[in-house]
């Protein structure tokens, strides 16, 4: 498979204007700006465990609520992958990871189906009432996973510090998204019985 798996959004609205370059068979190069820099941080872990090059501008109403710019950028980050994917021939399909971050520890599993659904279970943990938090976390991802046509289950196991809880989250997703996405030299066609997804 020699395609080149590449795509470029721009999404504007009144709330937010984000562009994002995603080439999924890429190194790891990043250039992150959401004005958010806890963000810009788990997404350029994203890019780098998922070995994918990922450039995005993001502005938005963060004076206002982070919630805009976390759940848009989601959204067109999701569109990306769709759009790069192309008709998802010859990939693996399903990806999964195990990612342990000093105290935390979260497994992902992904089925780029084009079937999405959500699921994500956390601890009962007392949030550290930070501004970036596990339902801006949920809320992304539930928009990526939307945008991106993918069955997304993403399970903390324990953690006890917010931060390093998220940031296992983010890792391990890249590392399945990378996997999910890789190709297999012994599928050929669409990884279905269907024959499409």
């Amino acid at each position: 498979m020699s395609m080149e798996r590449t795509s470029e959004v721009d999404r504007k609205t009144k709330e937010t204007d984000i562009s994002i370059k995603l080439n999924i068979d890429g190194n790891g190069r990043h250039d992150i700006s959401t004005g958010i820099p806890f963000f810009d941080h788990m997404l350029t872990l994203f890019t780098v465990h998922g070995f994918f090059d990922m450039s995005i501008n993001a502005r938005g109403d963060i004076d206002v609520d982070l919630h805009h710019t976390v759940e848009d950028v989601g959204l067109v980050l999701g569109d990306a992958f769709d759009r790069a994917l192309g008709d998802r021939r010859g990939i693996k399909r399903y990806g999964s990871s195990v990612t342990p971050m000093d105290d935390a520890l979260t497994s992902v599993a992904i089925d780029l189906s084009k079937r999405p659904y959500l699921v994500f279970n956390i601890p009962n943990l007392k949030t550290a009432g930070g501004k970036f938090d596990f339902s801006l976390a949920k809320e992304f991802f539930r928009a990526f996973s939307t945008k991106g046509g993918m069955n997304l289950h993403i399970n903390i196991s324990y953690g006890e510090n917010e931060h390093h809880i998220i940031e296992s989250i983010f890792k391990a997703a890249g590392r399945a998204l990378d996997q999910a996405t890789s190709f297999d030299e012994r599928i050929t066609e669409v990884r279905s019985t269907k024959g499409t997804l």
